[in-house]
């Protein structure tokens, strides 16, 4: 890893992304120094596409040790901004979900844990697959916006309890450029890499506890439960060595949840459960998921 280039601006390069993809792809473990170059690198332009999504299919092929993941997620945090929420004056907890057929468990979530005084930023995400995201949902609500301003943010928190909105281009903006590599690649599946694109997010976003709702099955992005449970307790790791209060709950997702598929149609069944109705299962990990983010907050 001592070998050094030179970059378009004349400035030499402490590494090699050739030696960081030829130590990944033979099996062996990445230096810290040189993981957290590469991770910076690319972010800045100086890696190349080529040369990251060989890296990923390195990733994708031999795996990363804990400490790898640790360094990766820590790497793409720092690339962009931490968020903080200490100035709110009560806890705040997150819940996060792998996705699933019918998953609409964050809108009914949200303003239920928020009744019990814990302030929820939710920040979320759109469709992966062939499942829509939270804000997919929401858009189907005719003037709802998912771009809010930081303070925007914090005001409602303050006067609401809870905020459904999309992640600021500013947190760990290496994330979003590697996602968009990964997508085009068939690289998306590599368990160390999903987990240190969600990790890096939340941990980003500042919240001082997460819930993950990890899910398997036919209707789920992994259908294995056993790698489902390897994704559950990377993440909480990743969670627990940053400091943020981290638990994981593995859910079925071989059938839909509920009883509407579609975002305008999950929405209103979404207020359905919020009004004290709606299906059994959506009410029972709705339920199951508050018990999770009241016990951390």
């Amino acid at each position: 890893m001592s070998r050094s280039a030179a970059s378009s601006n004349g400035a030499v390069e402490p590494f090699d992304a050739v030696d960081v993809i030829r130590a990944k792809r033979d099996g062996g473990v990445v230096p810290e120094d040189a993981l957290r170059w590469m991770v910076d690198a690319y972010t800045r332009g100086y890696v190349a596409d080529s040369q990251m999504a060989a890296f990923a299919m390195a990733v994708l092929l031999n795996g990363m040790d804990r400490s790898e993941i640790r360094v990766m997620t820590d790497a793409m945090i720092a690339s962009g901004e931490r968020m903080s929420f200490a100035g709110l004056g009560k806890p705040t907890v997150d819940k996060h979900s792998t996705g699933g057929v019918g998953d609409k468990i964050t809108l009914p979530l949200a303003p239920l844990v928020a009744a019990f005084g814990v302030a929820v930023p939710q920040l979320s995400g759109r469709g992966l697959g062939h499942t829509g995201g939270t804000l997919d949902k929401l858009e189907s609500i005719p003037g709802w916006r998912a771009a809010l301003s930081n303070d925007e943010m914090f005001a409602q928190l303050r006067e609401v309890g809870a905020v459904i909105c999309a992640a600021g281009s500013g947190l760990a903006p290496a994330d979003k450029k590697l996602y968009a590599l990964r997508d085009v690649t068939g690289t998306v599946e590599a368990i160390p890499l999903i987990a240190s694109s969600i990790m890096s997010k939340k941990i980003a976003e500042g919240t001082d506890s997460l819930v993950l709702d990890v899910k398997f099955g036919s209707g789920a992005f992994m259908r294995d439960v056993d790698r489902a449970r390897e994704l559950a307790r990377t993440m909480v790791a990743l969670g627990t060595d940053s400091g943020v209060a981290t638990t994981a709950l593995l859910t079925d997702m071989n059938t839909p949840l509920g009883l509407a598929i579609g975002n305008a149609n999950e929405v209103r069944e979404s207020v359905e459960v919020l009004a004290g109705g709606g299906p059994a299962d959506i009410v029972e990990l709705t339920i199951a998921l508050a018990r999770e983010m009241l016990a951390l907050a």
